[in-house]
């Protein structure tokens, strides 16, 4: 193994918090929306592209909308994230050095551009990481932004850590191996290792 790759929320982080405020202050400004969104729904998304999200928080909304919204909850979420930050998983830090040391690392969520850097702004953890991706950006699939990153950097024998089935899907489709994150988000059957707290990737790798 020569390298590892990273989803974001509910593996490295838990910004439900910092990013369901922001959202709230951006719907506020929608009158076709009459309810304001808690932490349950954002888990409940979390593995999803951002239409996908839109699809199933505001399906009485069109296309139109939904782009409008993500255009909105983007820009604050952006300001909000950079000024607030999330919460890390215990021991974040430690385990990225002593990880950096013999991998490179990355970075690949399905996000709208510019949460990742503002991730890294707030909490300076970029100085660990080679890369990152997400959608935001490409418009591609988790599945093929991981295959960018390997395809960019060289990779050959990379790792994906994840905590979503989608995260799952994604590192199959890239072909690489899938560790889950039992602590995170969401519920998988099928993985090639597994972990309970994110300092146990020490143990594995």
């Amino acid at each position: 193994m020569d390298s590892i790759i990273f989803d974001l929320d509910g593996t490295l982080w838990d910004s439900r918090e910092t990013v369901v405020m922001a959202w709230n202050k951006a719907i506020e400004q929608n009158d076709k929306i009459d309810h304001t969104l808690t932490k349950q729904h954002l888990k409940e998304t979390m593995g999803l592209q951002m239409h996908e999200i839109m699809q199933k928080l505001f399906p009485h909304l069109n296309a139109e909308m939904h782009n409008e919204i993500i255009q909105s909850c983007g820009e604050i979420e952006g300001d909000f994230i950079s000024e607030r930050g999330g919460i890390l998983y215990d021991n974040l830090e430690e385990v990225l050095i002593a990880l950096s040391k013999k991998y490179k690392l990355f970075i690949v969520s399905n996000c709208q551009e510019g949460y990742i850097e503002a991730f890294y702004d707030y909490h300076g953890l970029d100085k660990y990481f080679q890369d990152f991706e997400n959608p935001g950006r490409t418009g591609l699939s988790k599945g093929e932004n991981i295959k960018l990153i390997i395809e960019r950097n060289g990779l050959k024998d990379p790792v994906y850590v994840g905590d979503t089935v989608g995260d799952r899907k994604a590192a199959k489709d890239a072909g690489i191996p899938f560790v889950f994150a039992k602590y995170g988000f969401g519920e998988v059957e099928d993985y090639d290792y597994a972990i309970d707290e994110f300092n146990e990737l020490l143990e594995i790798f």
